[in-house]
């Protein structure tokens, strides 16, 4: 009887260190999922200052639009820095959604701008940073999605019985989706047939 116990509590041992390591395995994955996206980030980060020197020869006159991509764009430096320093941190996820929404906003009035300027938009230079900063926010769009994913198997591990029963104690707390909205995305397309 004493080795029927003992068996149990010893499956019993096996199978909670199971569980604690399908669940390290999986927070694991998404903090991997989530560099991934800090390295589309911060290629976009960096493409930022290039695109604002070449509008600045043509834009003169829109010193605030491009002095706000600036300071947009730092603010969301900060917020990457912070959310890859910790990407368990609710807080810092959202600081970095924040700030990746505002430096949309300004990109997308700095891009709404350029269209007054014939010769800005026939710049080689802007045209291929444009392009550059298109294709990142693409595989920002795929690596956020990869990382919302991890994200979500990680949370669904953590609470479903009886994975929940380790997770609790042993500290796995919820992850936090990285949702960054675009507004222009949920405007309605403007179709002019004339």
């Amino acid at each position: 009887m004493e080795w029927i116990f003992l068996g149990l509590l010893v499956a019993a041992a096996l199978y909670a260190v199971g569980i604690y390591n399908r669940l390290v395995s999986a927070r694991n994955m998404y903090k991997n999922a989530f560099a991934q996206i800090d390295v589309q980030l911060t290629r976009r980060y960096d493409l930022i200052p290039n695109l604002v020197e070449v509008a600045k020869k043509y834009m003169a006159h829109e010193k605030d639009t491009l002095e706000a991509v600036i300071q947009a764009r730092n603010a969301a430096v900060g917020g990457l820095k912070q959310a890859s320093a910790d990407p368990t941190d609710p807080k810092a996820m959202q600081q970095l959604e924040q700030a990746e929404q505002g430096l949309s906003g300004a990109l997308g009035r700095l891009f709404a701008l350029s269209e007054a300027y014939p010769d800005l938009k026939a710049n080689e230079n802007m045209m291929q940073l444009s392009e550059e900063i298109t294709a990142t926010e693409n595989k920002v769009a795929f690596s956020r999605q990869a990382y919302n994913d991890a994200v979500m198997q990680y949370n669904i591990l953590r609470e479903t019985v009886p994975n929940n029963f380790i997770a609790g104690p042993f500290g796995f707390t919820p992850a936090q989706l990285l949702e960054i909205e675009d507004p222009a995305k949920r405007e309605a397309v403007q179709v002019d047939f004339g």
